[in-house]
């Protein structure tokens, strides 16, 4: 595979992808769950162990069937849209009524205040650590590696939030903690295709940079795909037979983690490569 010569066609790609995702982000934003835009968090306890559909058929009633129900045994946990006093009672009494005898154990109000607080956090949790592995990479390869496992990251990123944008799925804090997670799994995947191009480069002749860093490639595409099919069937299983509670995490994840095995294939090192031609780093 010729994959430098072929790099345009992989930035296209990526720019086609990204591309509606920045437009609906401007037009439309996210889906922002309660965790970012406030709302009440109720604890309840049932005298008997209830499924998660009876619960969401009772709030369904009232408007509130994308509430966010968590079951712990007897325990449930409803995260949704801010409820009134009455709003609450109402809800406490279908709830005897269709499910079974149930105790309010806690009710909680999370203003958005401290959505707008998670924000912030958020987005300074991604920054730092962009900023971190910028300064590892540039230390443990050059300039030319940090920058382009940077903008690869930044390419995983636009791509999963327009992903959640376009097709409206409520982001929480969980989706915070996916995209972490898959930043931090793109940037191992670009790290070991990175390595090999760096001990490649002990044994190429001048102006053998697109065969070094094709040859590097090609060397790490088995181990790459092989780890990101492993990953994924994991999470189709989880996604199926995971329940609704952890849909969302999941779907960040299974987005996030196709998206960074293809960035640190036909991103990451054609970034390099572009940068090394135009003297970043040092010359090609």
């Amino acid at each position: 595979m010729r994959i430098i010569e072929n790099r345009k066609w992989y930035y296209l790609l990526s720019l086609l992808i990204i591309i509606p995702g920045i437009v609906s982000l401007f037009l439309q934003g996210l889906n922002l769950g309660i965790d970012f835009t406030g709302g009440s968090m109720l604890q309840l306890r049932f005298e008997k162990a209830v499924h998660v559909d009876q619960v969401r058929g009772v709030l369904a009633t009232f408007g509130r069937e994308d509430s966010t129900i968590q079951l712990s045994g007897s325990e449930v946990f409803i995260r949704t849209r801010m409820l009134s006093e009455s709003e609450n009672e109402k809800l406490l009494q279908a709830l005897n009524r269709e499910v079974g005898k149930v105790e309010l154990l806690r009710n909680e109000a999370v203003g958005p205040a401290i959505g707008r607080e998670l924000t912030a956090k958020a987005l300074y949790a991604v920054l730092i650590a962009v900023a971190l592995m910028l300064v590892y990479i540039t230390f443990r390869f050059e300039l030319s590696f940090g920058l382009a496992a940077v903008l690869a990251l930044i390419h995983d990123a636009l791509v999963v939030l327009g992903v959640f944008s376009l097709v409206r799925l409520e982001v929480d804090g969980a989706f915070v903690a996916a995209v972490l997670t898959v930043l931090g799994y793109s940037i191992h995947d670009s790290i070991v295709v990175f390595d090999r191009i760096r001990e490649n480069l002990g044994f190429k002749k001048k102006g053998e940079l697109i065969e070094t860093v094709n040859k590097s490639i090609m060397q790490t595409l088995n181990r790459s795909i092989n780890t990101v099919l492993t990953v994924v069937f994991v999470l189709v299983s989880l996604l199926i037979f995971g329940g609704g509670t952890i849909k969302v995490f999941i779907i960040a994840l299974l987005v996030g983690v196709i998206t960074g095995c293809y960035s640190s294939i036909f991103m990451a090192s054609p970034v390099y490569y572009d940068l090394k031609l135009h003297g970043v780093g040092g010359r090609a």
